[in-house]
């Protein structure tokens, strides 16, 4: 890639990176690999380890510290406590955290401390305010275009200059339905300094997802996803926008009822590669390995999923979300 020809914003060089381009957290789905690869296409790669143990979150740092030197990000949710796991990111000097899903200010001290950037996405001017109050250095401002859980009720198209205006001088990352190097153009024109996305790394040779995840995200279109709470197992009444399945047929058959009235509610459908049973309506994906029945699990995408028709290399993806490559 010839950096050269390609539009830098400030962002960039906060963060040590060439292109305006993160990987979004995906949850389960990330790997080392992953965040390596757009690392070292020169974006930034981002390790979601909000639910994994200290021994697993150390050796994941380690291992994609030893597959680049580039900076990459790792991100934690705030629904659950992160402090231990923030421990471990500040022994092993971790560049980048970002954090979600919750108020950022009890961390940034701790992450400042470490000496790493502190990222925190919000889905409202609200959000963005109190998040810059508190000390955050950068914002993703989230809109409800966007796969995963959604903190946004409005398009980023109103969001992101609205966010923009208000928070002066912090840089602004756009998130929601950015699946090409247009809507990376788009959330540029809009005011952000970069992309953050999801759905397009979910697809990647080097993500962690089942195959049919895969194949029906590739087949999808904007109209298959729905934004929902019915994927809500583990993190109650969280919104989140995912493909329709069989359990969401099921469910607006039933007339949408809420847990725990819902068909099939403790239904084991499946079981994790360890052997964990998986219950309907929980909210994790199906990785690699998961068995049962894939298609009626929880499938995560955002409103860009139609402009996906390919599963590339995670280098390819940054290629071709840059604007002028």
């Amino acid at each position: 890639m010839d950096h050269r020809r390609v539009a830098t914003t400030p962002l960039c060089g906060r963060l040590g990176i060439d292109v305006p381009i993160v990987q979004a957290p995906i949850g389960t789905a990330t790997t080392p690999e992953l965040a390596a690869a757009v690392s070292n296409a020169g974006g930034l790669g981002t390790l979601a380890l909000s639910w994994a143990n200290p021994a697993s979150t150390r050796e994941r740092i380690r291992r994609t510290r030893a597959l680049t030197g580039r900076p990459f990000a790792v991100n934690l949710v705030l629904h659950w406590d992160q402090r231990e796991r923030l421990e471990i990111c500040a022994q092993e000097r971790v560049p980048i955290v970002s954090t979600f899903w919750g108020d950022p200010a009890s961390y940034v001290g701790p992450i400042h401390d470490s000496g790493a950037v502190h990222i925190h996405t919000v889905g409202s001017v609200a959000e963005a305010r109190g998040a810059v109050d508190a000390g955050v250095d950068i914002l993703v401002a989230q809109g409800l275009e966007a796969g995963g859980h959604v903190r946004g009720e409005t398009s980023i198209v109103a969001l992101v200059p609205a966010i923009v205006d208000t928070v002066d001088s912090t840089p602004v990352l756009a998130a929601g339905g950015i699946a090409d190097a247009r809507g990376v153009s788009a959330a540029l024109a809009l005011g952000a300094q970069g992309a953050w996305v999801g759905t397009r790394f979910v697809v990647v040779a080097e993500a962690n997802v089942h195959a049919e995840y895969r194949s029906r995200l590739i087949a999808a279109n904007a109209s298959d996803t729905l934004l929902c709470t019915v994927f809500d197992k583990g993190w109650p009444e969280a919104p989140h926008r995912t493909l329709r399945n069989s359990t969401v047929a099921a469910w607006e058959t039933a007339g949408r009822p809420a847990a725990p009235n819902r068909p099939g509610e403790d239904d084991v459908i499946g079981a994790s590669p360890s052997g964990t049973p998986l219950i309907r309506y929980g909210f994790g994906i199906p990785v690699a390995g998961t068995t049962g029945d894939v298609e009626a699990m929880a499938m995560y995408a955002g409103q860009g999923v139609g402009l996906i028709r390919a599963g590339e290399p995670a280098a390819d993806v940054v290629r071709a979300l840059t604007p002028g490559v």
